[in-house]
């Protein structure tokens, strides 16, 4: 394999937004990284504060790379591309910028003193599992410095390259605490194949779950986004919940797709491309703000909690399972 074309950037203002010193720009070769650019940059930090006003459940995040080749439709990250003054859609799925010096860095700021120790989510903002880190391997020396520091921490991906890490996983989990999550919203193909182009098919997803699990890793599945209208049948969401409890998943989280600015406007544009008949329930659910009305939420989340019962997530054998599937 090779690169295709190799550059500095000597764009100062570029140089600001994506890291410290010059930015080196790359495109690959290969097909699976055919029409994609990628930024090598040097980053000045790696441990990312969460401001307090967020409603996610944790305050330290570190992230690799900026963008995404897994290309989701609804990716709620969308709009951090235009930080980078690059667009939300083509550019988010396209350039990527990888932090190279990311597990030199993070080493470095376990050691500080003013570290706390604190549990630090990976996955939260973009998959540090998505297929470029084949080529940049960030994260084995970033896992490597979290288990050597006996520092708590968490990786949601969609990626099966997290297997990759198994071994540098399993020793963590001997000195701290390692909690592993796949994202699978739904198990229909087709639809995976629209809206999630450049993810591993769901089920290879929950292959990862059930060999973490072997391994003694205990996976949970965030089954997100269930998309309104087009994941949310009482089929669809048994055939998500059942093929997640088989997977020996240790507990199973739905969320309603939200639309933030950046991946509302990507989004409708698809909806509106491929299904125009469900845009008036769209705009009935979803204008008034980036979520789902709070009913529509609590119905979703009532039905998959009688599921998991049903199929015994987290606590029936896999025999047991098969057996509720053909109830």
């Amino acid at each position: 394999m090779r690169w295709d074309h190799l550059t500095l950037s000597d764009d100062s203002a570029q140089n600001a937004l994506f890291g410290v010193g010059d930015v080196l720009t790359r495109t690959f070769d290969t097909p699976e990284f055919r029409g994609m650019t990628f930024y090598e940059t040097r980053a000045r930090s790696i441990l990312n504060k969460v401001p307090a006003s967020s409603r996610m459940p944790f305050e330290w995040t570190v992230n690799p790379y900026r963008g995404c080749s897994h290309a989701c439709r609804y990716c709620f990250a969308r709009r951090t591309h235009e930080y980078l003054d690059l667009d939300a859609g083509l550019d988010f799925d396209s350039k990527i910028v990888v932090k190279i010096n990311a597990p030199e860095l993070i080493r470095k700021e376990l050691a500080s003193p003013r570290w706390a120790g604190s549990r630090i989510a990976m996955g939260t903002n973009v998959d540090p599992y998505q297929r470029v880190e084949g080529r940049y391997r960030l994260m084995p020396g970033i896992l490597e410095a979290l288990r050597d520091a006996r520092n708590p921490f968490s990786i949601l991906t969609k990626g099966t390259l997290v297997l990759r890490d198994l071994e540098t996983l399993r020793e963590a989990a001997e000195v701290t605490d390692v909690t592993v999550n796949v994202s699978v919203g739904f198990v229909d193909e087709t639809l995976w194949r629209q809206v999630e182009p450049g993810t591993p098919a769901p089920r290879a997803r929950l292959g990862v779950c059930r060999t973490l699990t072997d391994a003694g890793i205990g996976c949970g599945v965030l089954m997100a986004p269930i998309l309104p209208y087009l994941t949310d049948s009482p089929s669809q969401l048994a055939a998500a919940v059942r093929a997640i409890a088989a997977a020996g998943a240790r507990s199973v989280s739905p969320i309603v797709l939200h639309l933030r600015p950046g991946a509302r406007e990507w989004y409708l544009a698809w909806l509106q491309r491929e299904h125009p008949e469900l845009m008036p329930r769209y705009h009935e659910l979803y204008g008034r703000g980036a979520y789902a009305p709070k009913a529509y939420q609590r119905s979703i989340s009532a039905r998959v909690a009688a599921l998991t019962r049903h199929y015994g997530v987290g606590s029936a054998p896999p025999d047991k399972i098969r057996q509720r599937a053909s109830t």
